[in-house]
């Protein structure tokens, strides 16, 4: 088929065999697991995937995709959501095709959504095994980034908070066409069997990050003013001095918590 990626869809199809084998091996998906692929594109991960799994679901937006893969593929092997995955209900999906179990999630997410969409995301985590998913390099540094580091964010925190996440493979902009300007890297996101930061309020956690990273450059006490007061930055474990990036997850939910019980 020669579709003609889209720019608003933010399509670079994967081609590299090499690559496609790597986060195959990474994903290792076995028969009768329930996998739902994001953005199947022109089926390099699709198919290899429907051959392990001996089925498979997929979400795409793009129409001409849709009736390229339906044509491909017959309905008993291939179930085709042709929807929106930023709007897409992904725990009702787990619901039908599953009952009482979960779904592995896999896919070259486009770039252009990739916050919004990872964030989307977690909200189903009860609903999802595992995830595996291709995204700018940049953004996985930032998903998987220690406290310290240039590359720790709010990203960084109300991730880790909800999955065990790490970087599978560095993939280079050759691997696709057309090449993108940046270069790529697989990630393993994983929801906590066990919670090492048992979070009382998710919304109260993420206005207290987004606020403590408005302005990296300022010490948490100053980016707090006027939420947090020095013996309460204290309580949770927390420097009044530090700046944002030097605060773990775990101090920030310590004090998000702190905070909801006043």
């Amino acid at each position: 088929m020669s579709h003609i990626p889209r720019k608003r869809f933010g399509q670079n199809f994967l081609q590299d065999q090499g690559v496609i084998h790597g986060i195959i091996a990474a994903i290792d998906p076995r028969p009768g697991d329930v996998v739902v692929e994001i953005g199947p594109g022109l089926a390099a991960l699709t198919e290899p995937l429907m051959q392990r799994a001996g089925k498979l679901h997929v979400v795409e937006i793009d129409r001409d995709i849709v009736s390229h893969l339906s044509g491909r593929f017959s309905a008993e092997q291939l179930v085709i959501h042709n929807a929106d995955a930023l709007k897409f209900d992904f725990a009702a999906l787990a619901a039908e095709i599953n009952p009482g179990g979960t779904i592995r999630l896999a896919g070259n997410l486009p770039y252009n959504i990739s916050t919004p969409l990872l964030f989307h995301l977690a909200s189903f985590g009860a609903a999802i095994s595992d995830m595996h998913f291709m995204l700018q390099k940049e953004v996985v540094d930032r998903m998987v980034a220690e406290p310290g580091t240039a590359d720790y964010g709010r990203l960084s925190v109300m991730l880790q908070v909800r999955f065990n996440m790490d970087k599978v493979l560095d993939v280079p902009p050759t691997a696709f066409y057309p090449p993108p300007k940046v270069d790529s890297s697989v990630v393993r996101m994983m929801p906590w069997d066990v919670n090492p930061w048992p979070v009382g309020d998710l919304g109260a956690l993420e206005k207290l990050v987004t606020t403590s990273f408005a302005q990296r450059r300022k010490t948490i006490r100053n980016n707090l003013k006027g939420i947090a007061d020095d013996a309460q930055l204290a309580a949770a474990g927390i420097a009044p001095g530090d700046r944002p990036e030097n605060v773990t997850v775990g101090q920030y939910v310590a004090l998000a918590n702190l905070l909801a019980a006043h």
